[in-house]
């Protein structure tokens, strides 16, 4: 009965390397139709346990860094490597339309020829941080389809932009050389996520200045608190020159060295283990909130907030009549009727 099923199918393609099978299945789990998520957890059920890992870089920066550019770099010095590279790159969307602009393939047309790379643009939907709530499920496909890394950009860089260091193995934070009214603007919640900060566009006349900021950057990170998940030297500071491909290679050993070190030391699994139960949290808080928007539910909530707002019950009591008839809908979460 397996045989015949279209996700299984569809399972024992991307495990093949088959990149249309894999581009399908990203547009499957980013989809909001009930029927295609229920198709991509069936899918992504088919494929668990494949025991393929990849390295996962988180990458983020502010507009105008270059992030783009340094990512084909990048990319292009790894595919030279022998390395099957992923990039997800989470475009802006339009708040009117739901729309993406700047689609990342048509500034990664290098990258995006090379047969060893994959792009992928979405949408961020306005979901925390720029990142689309299925890219962590994209990741996942693309380490089932084989890629040796994937590398995820993220639309900006604020303290909600950290969420991607829940999606990564290697956080990088790209910064573009400045003065140090820059450095007093990048938040503290982004610089105690990053693993590494690369200040880009190290050449031409922005060299010294660059030098100087990176010099600042590593004073700043040596006020932070020390992590669990630190090797010796981490988070560290470095230059980079996108246009001139210089400093790329430091780049990927130091990711290399820090990644080793994590392996070695446990904390690369404890980091996974620690994701996956983030993952599962938040998959619960989003599908309690979903059924706070179905229409019996929406027209509960207002009428118990009338009965709150006139003084007819407390908001707790409110709150708690409003669980209760979400409890007894017969709605029941995915494998079980367990609330507890």
């Amino acid at each position: 009965m397996r045989q015949h099923n279209p996700q299984n199918d569809l399972a024992q393609r991307i495990l093949a390397g088959d990149r249309r099978a894999l581009a399908r299945a990203i547009t499957l789990v980013e989809s909001t139709r009930a029927d295609h998520r229920q198709q991509a957890g069936a899918l992504l059920e088919s494929l668990a346990g494949h025991g393929r890992e990849a390295l996962r870089i988180g990458l983020s920066g502010t507009p105008g860094v270059g992030k783009s550019t340094f990512i084909e770099a990048f990319g292009t010095l790894l595919c030279a490597r022998d390395l099957k590279v992923a990039v997800l790159a989470v475009d802006p969307s339009s708040a009117r339309t739901g729309g993406s602009i700047l689609g990342d393939k048509t500034r990664m047309e290098r990258l995006s020829r090379l047969p060893n790379a994959f792009i992928r643009p979405s949408p961020s939907q306005t979901h925390l941080g720029g990142v689309a709530r299925r890219t962590r499920e994209a990741v996942a496909l693309c380490e089932a389809a084989g890629f040796d890394v994937v590398m995820i950009e993220t639309v900006g860089v604020g303290q909600s932009e950290t969420v991607v260091a829940e999606l990564s193995d290697v956080f990088v934070l790209l910064l573009a050389p400045a003065g140090g009214d820059e450095l007093q603007g990048v938040k503290r919640g982004i610089m105690e996520a990053a693993d590494l900060i690369v200040v880009n566009k190290a050449d031409g006349d922005l060299k010294a200045t660059a030098t100087r900021t990176c010099a600042d950057y590593a004073g700043a990170l040596r006020l932070l608190r020390a992590r669990p998940q630190d090797a010796p030297g981490f988070p560290k500071a470095l230059t980079a020159s996108a246009i001139e491909e210089k400093g790329l290679e430091t780049v990927w050993t130091e990711i290399g060295t820090l990644t080793d070190w994590r392996r070695a030391h446990g904390q690369w699994q404890a980091r996974r283990e620690s994701q996956a139960r983030h993952w599962f949290q938040e998959e619960v808080r989003q599908a309690l909130l979903a059924r706070l928007e179905t229409p019996d539910a929406r027209a509960r909530m207002a009428t118990l907030a009338e009965r709150v707002a006139r003084g007819e019950a407390s908001a707790g009591a409110a709150a708690r009549a409003m669980l209760d008839g979400l409890q007894t809908d017969g709605e029941s979460l995915d494998g079980g009727g367990d609330s507890a």
